[in-house]
C-alpha cells in the first residue's frame, strides 16, 4: 500500500496530508500537486484517518509514488500528521489540506519565501476559494480577550473585517504582502523539521481546530516568526470532511478553550469562558430575532440551539494528554 520513490534518499520537502472522508477532494489535491510538483526532491505522505469512504483504495490506485498509511481509528488531524511526520525524510515539513488545489506557482513562491527567510522557521501562503476570491483563513492573529469581546458584544458583526473590531482575521488585510503572522493555518504549513521535532509536533490533546494555534505560539517562544508571502498562493476549498455545521462549531470552540486554558492565565481563562458561554448565548437568544442564514434561516436557528446545548462540552475543551514541548 506504500510506495517510496527514490528522492526520498535525499529528500528536501515531506508533504503530509491528513484525509478523512474527502476521496475526491483527495484524488484532486494529488492530481494538482503532481502537475505543478516542488523543483526540489520530495516525498508526499498521506495519513487517512479511517476514512468510511474508499480513499485509501482510490489514492492506492491512482498514485502509488504516495506513501499512504490507513489508520485503523481516526486520531485527528493534529495526532494524524504527528504520525505521518515520523515517517518524513525531508529537511522541510508542509502540512497541506486535501481540499487543496495546488497552482502552478505554488511551491516555487514557497520554497523561495522559505530560502529568503530561513530565520522564520514556520512559512504559509495566500489562500484563495475556488472562484479565485481570497480565503482568508491562511494565518489568523492570537485568540484574546478582546477578540473574544468584540465577537460577544456584537462589534465584528457590525464592522467586519476592521482591525479594531475584527482581529482576529488582520481586519481587511488581502494577504497581498509578506508579512509576520501569529498563527500560519494548517491547510499549508511550512516548518523546519528540526523545530517540528524540537517541538514534539502538534499537541495531540487538540483532536482538531486550534492545534496550529498552539504550534505557532509555542515555535514563537523558541525565536520562530511565523509569515505569509502572496507568492505561495493555492486554492483551499475549506470544511470539506466536516458536514455537521454544529459538530464543526462545537469541535472549534473545544479548541478555543482548551487553547486558552493551556496558554491564558487562570483569570484570563475564565474571565474567556464567560464570555464563550455569552456569545453562545446571545447568539442562540438572536436567532429567534435575526435572520441567520439567508439560504436557510430555520436550520441556523437550529444550529446554535445545538452548539447552546453542547456547551458543557466546548466549555470543558479537550481532556489534557501529556506530550508536548517547547
Amino acid at each position: 500500500m506504500s510506495s517510496i520513490t527514490d528522492q526520498q534518499a535525499a529528500c528536501a520537502l515531506s508533504i503530509i496530508i491528513v484525509s478523512y472522508g474527502t476521496r475526491d477532494d483527495t484524488l484532486a489535491c494529488l492530481a494538482s500537486l503532481y502537475a505543478h510538483p516542488p523543483a526540489v526532491p520530495f516525498e508526499v505522505i498521506l495519513f487517512d484517518n479511517a476514512s468510511p469512504d474508499d480513499s485509501v483504495a482510490a489514492v492506492a490506485a491512482a498514485y502509488p509514488q504516495v506513501r499512504l498509511i490507513a489508520s485503523p481509528d481516526n486520531l485527528g488531524f493534529g495526532a494524524g500528521n504527528n504520525a505521518a511526520a515520523k515517517l518524513a525524510t525531508g529537511d522541510r515539513i508542509l502540512l497541506l489540506n486535501p481540499d487543496t488545489i495546488i497552482l502552478p506557482h505554488t511551491f516555487a513562491g514557497l520554497i523561495d519565501f522559505a530560502a529568503r527567510t530561513p530565520d522564520r522557521g514556520i512559512w504559509g501562503g495566500r489562500t484563495l476559494f475556488g472562484d479565485g476570491t481570497l480565503n482568508p483563513t491562511s494565518c489568523w492573529a492570537s485568540l484574546s480577550l478582546w477578540s473574544l469581546f468584540v465577537i460577544m458584544s456584537g462589534l465584528t458583526r457590525a464592522f467586519p473585517y476592521t482591525r479594531l473590531f475584527d482581529p482576529e482575521i488582520y481586519g481587511g488585510w488581502q494577504r497581498d504582502t509578506e508579512s509576520d503572522v501569529d498563527i500560519v493555518t494548517g491547510c499549508f504549513l511550512l516548518i523546519d523539521r528540526p523545530l517540528w521535532e524540537r517541538l514534539g509536533g502538534f499537541d495531540p490533546t487538540f483532536f482538531m481546530y486550534a492545534e496550529e494555534a498552539d504550534l505557532c505560539l509555542r515555535a514563537r517562544r523558541l525565536g520562530a516568526r511565523p509569515g505569509i508571502s502572496p507568492a505561495a498562493e493555492l486554492i483551499h476549498l475549506g470544511g470539506r470532511s466536516e458536514t455537521s455545521r454544529p459538530d464543526k462549531m462545537v469541535k472549534i470552540m473545544r479548541g478555543r478553550t482548551t487553547l486558552m486554558r493551556k496558554h491564558w492565565s487562570p483569570a484570563a481563562y475564565r474571565l474567556g469562558l464567560a464570555m464563550c458561554w455569552l456569545w453562545a448565548l446571545s447568539r442562540m437568544l438572536g436567532s429567534h430575532v435575526l435572520p441567520g442564514r439567508r439560504d436557510n434561516p430555520q436550520s441556523s436557528r437550529a444550529d446554535r440551539a445545538v452548539v447552546w446545548q453542547r456547551r458543557r462540552e466546548w466549555l470543558a475543551g479537550y481532556p489534557d494528554v501529556a506530550h508536548v514541548k517547547g
